[in-house]
């Protein structure tokens, strides 16, 4: 079961397979994960010390980022989230933390998430994936239905708030040029950085 995985000169974590959306873009949809030789899927959704147990082999000062990123969505499990975390800003020589997210944790968890992730969390990366609601519907079929875009957005902005580095993406292959450019806008509106992948 990979609970941590290697990508370049970062460690990323792989703490749940949950998701609120199907992303019809998804990576999840078109294989088991980055390494054909290692499947992200989870045989079970890890426990904290399970978790903790992974991060303790791990040769911290080699990396420049750890990342929380696999295939699910870290904020349905935000109990780990933030104690691994809290684990990796222990340790004497520690790298940055981010993590990527779509932004949907405070409908995940029912309650403003973005000051828990403070202290704690370094750099955001939102999944925007859309310049609307309707579109961004259409795309990421959320189980929250209509209120998610309006949800990921005050993430961000609440997240800009507490967390030093803010950004947001879209998948460039995805979207015309004048839908990434109305993202563009959107963040320019947010004062958040876009990157397109």
């Amino acid at each position: 079961m990979v609970i941590a995985y290697e990508v370049g000169k970062s460690v990323y974590f792989n703490i749940t397979n949950l998701c609120p959306c199907n992303c019809k873009f998804c990576l999840r949809n078109n294989g088991p994960g980055i390494n054909p030789n290692e499947s992200l899927w989870l045989e079970h959704e890890p426990t904290v010390d399970e978790v903790i147990s992974v991060l303790e082999n791990l040769d911290y000062p080699k990396y420049k980022e750890a990342v929380f990123c696999g295939y699910g969505e870290p904020t349905e499990r935000l109990d780990i989230l933030l104690k691994t975390a809290e684990f990796i800003k222990s340790l004497t020589i520690k790298p940055p933390i981010r993590l990527n997210t779509n932004g949907l944790s405070d409908l995940i968890n029912n309650t403003k998430t973005a000051p828990k992730l403070a202290g704690l969390i370094d750099r955001v990366s939102i999944s925007l994936n859309a310049p609307n609601a309707k579109m961004y519907n259409s795309m990421c079929l959320p189980m929250f239905g209509e209120k998610s875009f309006d949800s990921l957005i005050q993430f961000a902005k609440d997240c800009k708030q507490c967390i030093p580095e803010v950004k947001m993406t879209v998948v460039g292959s995805t979207l015309s040029a004048a839908d990434i450019s109305q993202c563009a806008e959107l963040c320019n509106s947010l004062d958040i950085s876009l990157r397109v992948r």
